[in-house]
């Protein structure tokens, strides 16, 4: 049997497993670690050539020289928008595709003898980030981006039905279970029944997907405790007129990580620049555009999402951030942080319930819920399972390799 290999690429983080000759499924190490961060990175050398990285090398290469250096996030993300064509990075041309495939080529660098003659199945969510999202043209594209990588010829798997495989590894007995699998843009469903056989057989009963996950989260952090010092929801005015409010496009972009580049335009910075003269509070306006043009997003995003992390052990956790003369220190609870999110909270609850509504059953009829990835560690995420289906019937695991392994275990499988 040829090995069998399976390609975790995340919004945030991107994983390869294999699964060995004894049948057991692993992680493959990468040299920086298993997980491998979705992230590229330019920057013009001292030769003047541009340079680039992924991983935690592009991160590297950032933070050294952030305001001579293009940090590129989150691409998975505009895999379905059919409004993102290309960008131009240091004079040339790039497709998402092609950035995605440069990326691919530098995660999968380190495993080129495991993956000669393998059956190769990459993941891919139910539903694409985007209102207007088209999931096909999104598959289209990962499909492209892998064979430009040297992939031409993958299976494609929902991830969620990926990380059920993988939690189906443990059971002895016929079960329906219910997979929740949040990434760091889209929280997927899947609704499976599993017979350990032999033989091993798997059915597929239902699906559903929502286009939100932690990166969502991280938006209502920055909204409502970084954007307000920031100018979010203060006034200025024109040639002395009726106050007006400073544009809150600008912060919706700006708690947006994958957006917040584009902040970077000359014509954004100036119009800001233009506002700040003569608005109520100048000083929170030269701070945004301070942190835009010194390419600080970074730093507070890292921040942000360990203020989240915290919060998700603990009752109230402190956003620690300071750049240059702009200072942060603000103590969450985490009942408020629990009142930001309850859009999205509501958003996946639903999506559960179109998960069930798919397959035609009721909660009653799942055996175990199988919650992974790092959104699944939210309390008040796990209380939507718990409350549906019991505290006894959930569990959680593997949060960031799961559903990697389970994608190598279904290229073992006959298509």
């Amino acid at each position: 049997m040829p090995p069998a290999i399976g390609i975790d690429f995340g919004t945030t983080n991107s994983v390869v497993a294999m699964v060995a000759a004894d049948g057991s499924v692993r992680a493959l190490q990468h040299p920086t670690g298993e997980v491998f961060r979705s992230i590229l990175c330019f920057w013009a050398g001292a030769d003047g050539r541009p340079h680039k990285a992924a991983g935690s090398a592009a991160i590297d290469a950032y933070l050294e020289e952030p305001l001579d250096s293009r940090l590129i996030m989150s691409m998975k993300s505009y895999l379905a928008q059919r409004s993102f064509t290309e960008t131009r990075i240091f004079g040339r041309a790039w497709t998402l595709e092609g950035l995605i495939a440069l990326f691919l080529k530098e995660l999968l660098a380190p495993f080129a003898s495991e993956l000669a003659g393998a059956r190769v199945t990459v993941g891919r969510p139910v539903r694409f980030v985007g209102e207007r999202a088209d999931n096909d043209f999104g598959e289209q594209r990962l499909r492209t981006a892998f064979a430009e990588a040297g992939l031409a010829d993958v299976e494609v798997g929902l991830e969620p039905a990926a990380a059920g495989h993988r939690f189906a590894q443990e059971l002895d007995h016929p079960a329906t279970v219910l997979v929740a699998d949040f990434g760091g843009g889209t929280s997927d469903f899947s609704l499976l029944r599993f017979d350990p056989g032999p033989p091993r057989r798997v059915t597929a009963l239902g699906h559903s997907g929502v286009g939100i996950a932690g990166d969502a989260f991280d938006f209502r952090i920055i909204d409502h405790v970084v954007s307000p010092l920031l100018g979010k929801g203060t006034q200025y005015t024109v040639m002395g007129g009726s106050p007006l409010p400073v544009p809150p496009a600008w912060y919706a972009a700006f708690a947006r990580w994958n957006q917040l580049s584009m902040m970077r335009a000359p014509r954004t910075l100036r119009d800001i620049a233009t506002v700040a003269r003569t608005a109520e509070h100048p000083e929170r306006l030269h701070h945004l555009i301070a942190l835009i043009e010194q390419e600080a997003g970074y730093a507070l995003y890292r921040a942000v999402s360990g203020v989240k992390a915290a919060l998700s052990k603990q009752d109230s956790a402190v956003l620690d951030f300071e750049h240059g003369d702009f200072e942060l220190r603000t103590e969450i609870a985490r009942r408020d942080f629990e009142a930001w999110i309850a859009p999205e909270l509501a958003r996946i609850a639903t999506a559960v319930d179109a998960a069930l509504a798919d397959a035609q059953v009721g909660p009653e009829a799942v055996d175990r819920v199988f919650l992974t990835g790092g959104t699944s560690l939210v309390p008040a995420v796990r209380r939507i399972f718990e409350e549906r289906f019991g505290a006894d019937r959930v569990l959680s695991g593997g949060e960031f390799v799961s559903v990697a392994e389970g994608l190598a275990l279904m290229a073992r499988e006959p298509a």
